[in-house]
């Protein structure tokens, strides 16, 4: 028997910088044109974002993980050492599922990324491109092989309690994210390649010559450290630029001008979509839903990975190795060099085919509706 009415879900993406948020935009207009009544689980600047796109769905604040991680160090080490802070706080989000679910009386849970948000009498999908989560000390022989086979074994013991796992990738040929969703043996739950996520279209613009656009995102300090380096540079510089600080819902005023040159907090998806299409050069942080909407737009760019974020290092190594994109370490970062290499890079991108989400958000509502009838 099939329940009768929409199927409640809570979706809920990690506070850790904003491309979780962003590449949940386009599963959530699948559940909302299938008929889903969608409540968006948000931090502050999470919401600020969602709310532009979706304005009149209902919002809660959930628990974050707040990592402010220090600079140099940023995962190797940190990470590690705060590993007990992180599982206190999955058992936290753990908790607050368990007493949201009884008020908003929730059918099913949609987490990306949020190890706390299971529920044994609940539908769980859990959302990630990490399988495979890079410690960093891979080329260290035998310690590095150590630490990586109990990092994937903490991740599948957490993955497991959830009834299945989408990966936003393709399962075959081209991958976009490589060995990170790629790994030998896949967590034991069923799996599925959800294809690649972008709230952005191909648009057939016409190239602005000279002209640049810079993408700042991901956790603090970094985020400032990197946008520190590229204010000085862009003060001599007489290209016309465009710079998107990734700070929705906050009013802090510019730092610099000049002329040709604008900054943004925040963009609205749209006009960020006409910049991506029309710009000649764009500079990014090479996290995994910024790359997932350059390649939908067919869009090159030279990333900087956040350093010590090991995904992002992995990530730009990978995009570079393919000559997809072109990888450039923040360490002395210098604007004018970048951008001749990225000129003499002759890259090229993947062709893929285009992602469906209707077939695995329907899979996953039929499911739902089985396990939620009256």
């Amino acid at each position: 028997m099939i329940r009768k009415g929409p199927v409640s879900v809570l979706l809920a993406p990690l506070d850790w910088g904003l491309g979780h948020a962003t590449r949940c935009i386009p599963i959530i207009n699948e559940l909302i044109r299938q008929g889903a009544r969608v409540t968006i689980a948000a931090s502050e600047g999470q919401k600020a974002l969602l709310f532009e796109e979706f304005p009149q769905l209902e919002f809660i604040e959930t628990p974050g993980y707040d990592l402010n991680l220090k600079r140099g160090v940023l995962l190797k080490w940190a990470l590690i050492l705060r590993i007990p802070v992180i599982l206190k706080r999955i058992k936290k989000e753990n908790k607050w599922l368990a007493e949201t679910v009884e008020k908003l009386k929730i059918h099913a849970v949609i987490s990306d990324n949020r190890y706390g948000l299971f529920h044994k009498k609940l539908y769980c999908v859990f959302i990630t491109h990490q399988l495979n989560i890079q410690s960093g000390w891979g080329s260290r022989k035998f310690v590095g092989g150590w630490i990586d086979k109990k990092i994937l074994k903490w991740n599948y013991k957490f993955i497991r309690k959830f009834s299945v796992c989408w990966i936003p990738d393709l399962a075959e040929n081209i991958s976009l994210s490589g060995k990170l969703s790629h790994p030998a043996i896949l967590p034991p739950v069923p799996v599925k390649y959800i294809g690649v996520l972008s709230r952005f279209k191909k648009e057939e613009k016409k190239i602005i010559s000279n002209s640049l656009l810079i993408l700042i995102s991901g956790p603090e300090p970094q985020r400032t450290e990197f946008e520190n380096i590229l204010f000085r540079q862009l003060i001599a510089t007489t290209m016309e630029t465009v710079v998107v600080r990734g700070l929705p819902g906050t009013e802090l005023p510019n730092p610099i001008a000049r002329e040709g040159l604008k900054i943004y907090n925040h963009l609205p998806a749209d006009k960020l979509n006409d910049l991506m299409n029309a710009s000649e050069f764009i500079i990014a942080r090479s996290g995994y839903s910024t790359i997932m909407d350059l390649v939908t737009l067919k869009r090159n760019a030279v990333l900087v990975a956040t350093p010590g974020q090991t995904e992002q290092e992995y990530l730009a190594h990978y995009m570079h190795e393919n000559k997809w994109m072109l990888s450039v370490s923040q360490k002395n970062f210098n604007l004018k060099n970048a951008l001749s290499l990225y000129q003499k890079a002759n890259l090229k991108l993947p062709v893929l085919s285009e992602s469906n989400l209707y077939q695995p958000v329907n899979d996953f509502l039929v499911e739902v509706s089985k396990r939620n009838w009256d």
